[in-house]
């Protein structure tokens, strides 16, 4: 049974829902015309909780209960349609609010801006049992011809937006026991990645101009191959002098520190010469001044599309240097350690792969004489055997 109550002359509403004792308070002094206003409201509140059909977040939309209601509303619903009847919308933020704990924060944000701007305003009041192959293609169509706003979409990124779509309809079909009509639909051909690494003269032009504050941020990035939310978010307790190591076991993505992009990225990664040297010059700088190695002047994270901006691009136009991303740094250390003859299997471990493979497969190119495409290598043993 509901209740209107007092505190510091507002009034607030008492309740149970979910067996979970609420209050709520309100923005209305304690009178009784205001009494009887609540009265009315707390009449129907009580109705539709008796009824089934109480949203937490129609009534309270602002209330810092909404996340835990909202979860065992979407629960109870999808357990009230065993006919499969549920709307793409609500089994989505169903299909959400479980793989969240599995998800980094970035991930989410991702997926259900994914659900927010391309799936839902297509699928949403659809049954999930009512989707068929033929709207499955039909978006997809729409998405290739011009994305949701009306710029073309890479095949990269409808690949992106396709696979939360196969993940939810999938899981739909197999909780409500329908047949999936994901059938045979491949991903779209995506281009090879983008390597443009920088050869060695390039980079030690880069680090003889770059603005000298952010010499040991480059030379870092260069010479470790550490990924921009790697370096971005790496903390000096990680940075160990003493075994010339720095320890990589988070990242920032989108201002918030989390875990790093996959559990095989957390690794040692060794400090050469060059390396050492930049991080004691920038210890002269941060230490002791942030927990972050490398800091805006308040000592917060870098931010690095303003980073990007204003000290990367101008920098390579300076220089008359090809435009790249800033993510080719980790593309340029992985092609100066291959020509230098490191260990590809050693590369791998300091980058964060799982495998060689990728190595090969990637940056092969880039080091002819590591792939031996110019077949030198045999000629020297057979010259060393006197066969030649």
């Amino acid at each position: 049974m509901a209740s209107i109550n007092s505190r510091a002359g507002k009034l607030y509403i008492d309740f149970r829902y979910f067996g979970k004792r609420c209050r709520e308070m309100t923005l209305l002094e304690d009178t009784k015309p205001n009494r009887k206003r609540l009265e009315n409201f707390v009449t129907k509140l009580e109705a539709e909780i008796s009824l089934g059909t109480f949203h937490y977040e129609k009534y309270f939309p602002n209330s810092k209960k909404l996340g835990e209601f909202q979860s065992l509303e979407l629960i109870k619903e999808t357990n009230s349609h065993h006919d499969a009847s549920m709307s793409f919308d609500n089994f989505g933020k169903l299909w959400i609010t479980e793989k969240k704990p599995e998800w980094r924060a970035s991930q989410i944000q991702n997926v259900e801006d994914i659900f927010r701007i391309y799936l839902n305003p297509f699928f949403g009041k659809m049954a999930v049992n009512c989707i068929k192959k033929s709207l499955i293609m039909k978006f997809r169509g729409q998405l290739v011809e011009n994305g949701n706003d009306g710029k073309p979409l890479s095949a990269s990124r409808i690949n992106h937006i396709m696979t939360p779509l196969r993940m939810v309809i999938n899981e739909a079909s197999e909780r409500f026991e329908f047949e999936s009509p994901w059938k045979n639909i491949k991903p779209l051909t995506v281009p090879k990645s983008d390597i443009q690494p920088f050869d060695l003269d390039e980079v030690m032009q880069i680090l003889d101009n770059v603005r000298t504050d952010f010499k040991p941020y480059y030379t870092v990035r260069f010479f470790t191959g550490l990924r921009t939310g790697e370096i971005d978010g790496l903390p000096w307790k990680n940075v160990d002098f003493q075994r010339r190591q720095i320890i990589i076991n988070q990242a920032i993505v989108n201002g918030e520190i989390g875990a790093t992009k996959t559990q095989g990225s957390n690794r040692l990664v060794q400090m050469n010469q060059l390396v050492y040297d930049a991080l004691l010059a920038q210890k002269t700088i941060s230490y002791g001044k942030s927990e972050f190695v490398f800091c805006s002047k308040n000592g917060s994270p870098l931010n690095h599309r303003n980073i990007t901006k204003r000290v990367w691009y101008p920098l390579l136009r300076y220089l008359e240097l090809e435009k790249r991303n800033p993510y080719q740094t980790r593309h340029t250390c992985a092609t100066l350690w291959l020509a230098a003859g490191e260990s590809p299997e050693w590369i791998a471990s300091q980058l964060g792969h799982s495998s060689s493979k990728m190595l090969f497969t990637v940056y092969s190119r880039f080091v002819p004489n590591l792939t031996r495409q110019d077949g030198s290598a045999l000629d020297k043993v057979l010259k060393e055997k006197g066969l030649l």
